[in-house]
């Protein structure tokens, strides 16, 4: 009787320590909602399959229509692994923001995570022997004593073969996992599941993961890189795993080619935040003229990287066709336009066509993934990588754009693919709203002729000739004053001469650059977020309006940025008591959220309930 009293007794502190200090620690936080929305429908599944193209290798593509919103793929990571800048601040597993009271690995203190079942997930050292090391276990008898230890640590065999704890391998003591860049530490955690994954089944790595790589087209001092990382990951999985395979020139291959394949096949795991680090709620939303509306912009934050089975076979474009998100380590992949049966399925590994003109999409493309893309974005005219970075004609006439001799080297590779350039080429359906603006007679004009080759400081439509070194020089110059707003807009104190000095700047800018120049969309949203917080909703709505007008002319009217930029629109409507505009607004928001997020929008965007639950309350 005393030793189950005693029983009771430690099994009553254990649940007491363990998990009223931690009340959410067995099961990681956000992960209830995971479960309870995802709908029945969201379980289907489209059938892939894998098929090669001309130009870029093996790709996904499905055997049946798509319809738009339609959910195409979800699945949980091979294995991921953390960046560094995010260490301190979100949880190492399931990478949402760690609480107050987050959980450190017990035995190397690197990891951080949100809840005891994360850490539990994630493998190291963990609770093991924990109630001995508390001195709770004293009393009991030593059958007892090890019946509690048992059900009170983390078991290998509790954890199917797909969650080998990814952490384990790396959690004896050593620091080597920080001290490494993450794509290592993340291929040593493949190698080590990959092996794990033999022994369970036969498998091998060739087999798990059909992955390409670029390893021929790398420099040779990066392919140094690779093979020196290689020896050290070697050296620390030895000592930290007793690692199986000899450190020889077999094994290295074997590791070289892995983070060959990981530079090309990773996907970065990325969440939603407003850049000003601002995140509103019921409470502190006050749409009135006295409160003012919210208008902070929203930023994708990279926070993981991580190979997926399936997912990491989906191939990159500029234009895509699909739209992929994350709820904690989740990937979801949604069709953001109607396919048809066969049509490849490609996301973007970031830039995309509106966001970035085509040399910066391609350099970072190349400095981060080891490819040059060749997507229709890249390969095809489009109006958007015209007008985004272009400078306007001098002649008041004239609809035309003025390339600089960065611009023009990309645009030219694009023109000589084409002998002649016909009036319906452009297939992308938004490109069709040019037309009313005369872009679209721009570039057939300047591009008909096969033997026509842009040059810069010319316009494409007329010809006529534009200073480019002295209107970069004046749109340096006006940039100042728009920087000097926004740094007054991040700290709330906007002064009156600093507003007026963004407002002559915006005048400049207008004066020399095309009217659908993306730096003019940028510098009428600062002013809108300026005119906002100082009250001034009048002024605010315009400005905000202006913006989207541009981008609307870059993206696409249903992309997901416009919806970004409609929930600021909509804040400041309501503020305003514009009522019925801020309805037709937030219906157009959420028809493209639900698009790209389904019936997950309202969890990655709650500021997107706010506006609902807003509009409600006044009955619209």
């Amino acid at each position: 009787m005393k030793d189950v009293l005693s029983f009771v007794q430690v099994m009553k502190e254990i649940t007491e320590k363990e998990f009223l200090h931690y009340p959410d620690r067995c099961e990681p936080r956000h992960h209830k909602t995971l479960a309870t929305t995802i709908g029945i429908e969201e379980q289907v599944q489209i059938k892939l399959q894998c098929v090669s193209t001309s130009t870029k290798g093996r790709g996904m593509a499905s055997q049946t229509e798509i319809s738009q919103s339609y959910l195409v793929h979800s699945e949980e990571p091979y294995a991921a692994i953390i960046l560094k800048h995010c260490r301190d601040s979100h949880c190492h597993f399931c990478f949402n923001e760690l609480p107050a009271d987050s959980v450190p690995c017990t035995s190397c203190s690197i990891p951080l995570y949100c809840s005891l079942h994360c850490q539990m997930q994630a493998g190291g050292q963990q609770l093991r022997n924990n109630s001995k090391n508390r001195g709770i276990c004293q009393n009991l008898s030593s059958d007892l004593e090890k019946y509690v230890a048992e059900i009170t640590s983390l078991k290998d065999s509790d954890l199917s073969i797909e969650w080998i704890a990814e952490h384990k391998h790396e959690c004896k003591g050593v620091n080597w996992p920080a001290v490494l860049p993450p794509e290592i530490v993340l291929a040593g955690r493949i190698m080590v599941k990959s092996i794990e994954q033999k022994n369970h089944n036969n498998s091998n790595l060739r087999e798990t993961l059909e992955l390409s790589h670029s390893y021929k087209t790398v420099p040779p001092e990066s392919k140094l890189d690779l093979h020196i990382y290689s020896i050290v990951l070697l050296y620390c999985l030895q000592h930290s795993y007793g690692f199986q395979l000899p450190l020889n020139g077999l094994s290295m291959s074997q590791l070289v080619i892995l983070i060959s394949q990981i530079m090309v096949n990773s996907i970065a795991i990325v969440r939603m935040k407003f850049r000003d680090g601002y995140s509103p709620s019921d409470q502190a939303v006050n749409f009135s003229p006295a409160g003012g509306a919210f208008t902070s912009n929203m930023e994708q934050v990279r926070v993981g990287q991580a190979i997926y089975s399936v997912a990491s076979l989906f191939n990159h474009s500029c234009q895509p066709n699909i739209h992929a998100y994350f709820i904690s380590r989740t990937l979801f992949i949604r069709a953001t336009e109607h396919v048809v049966v066969g049509c490849p399925l490609e996301l973007s590994y970031g830039p995309q066509v509106g966001q970035w003109d085509c040399k910066d999409r391609q350099k970072f493309l190349k400095q981060e993934y080891s490819f040059r893309c060749e997507c229709s974005g890249c390969s095809e005219i489009n109006e958007s990588d015209l007008v985004l970075n272009a400078f306007r004609c001098l002649n008041p006439d004239c609809f035309g754009v003025v390339l600089d001799s960065h611009v023009v080297k990309y645009e030219n590779q694009k023109f000589e693919r084409f002998h002649g350039f016909p009036k319906n080429c452009i297939s992308e359906p938004h490109l069709q709203e040019f037309n009313n603006d005369g872009i679209r007679e721009v570039a057939h004009k300047a591009f008909a002729n096969c033997s026509f080759r842009a040059a810069p400081g010319h316009c494409l439509c007329c010809g006529a000739y534009h200073d480019l070194e002295a209107s970069q020089a004046t749109v340096k110059e006006a940039g100042i004053y728009i920087s000097r707003l926004q740094e007054e807009v991040v700290s709330k104190e906007v002064l009156p001469t600093t507003l007026s000095d963004a407002l002559r700047s915006l005048d400049v800018l207008k004066s020399t650059l095309h009217a659908f120049n993306k730096g003019i969309a940028e510098a009428e949203d600062c002013l809108a977020q300026a005119f906002c917080m100082i009250g001034e909703l009048q002024p605010a709505m315009h400005h905000c309006k202006a913006s989207i007008k541009i981008l609307e002319k870059l993206y696409g009217s249903n992309h997901v940025v416009i919806g970004y930029e409609l929930m600021k629109l909509s804040s400041i409507q309501l503020a305003s008591g514009e009522n019925t505009a801020a309805m037709k607004s937030i219906n157009q928001l959420s028809a493209i959220f639900s698009c790209y997020y389904g019936p997950h929008a309202d969890m990655m965007l709650p500021y997107l309930g706010t506006l609902r639950r807003e509009a409600c309350k006044l009955g619209l």
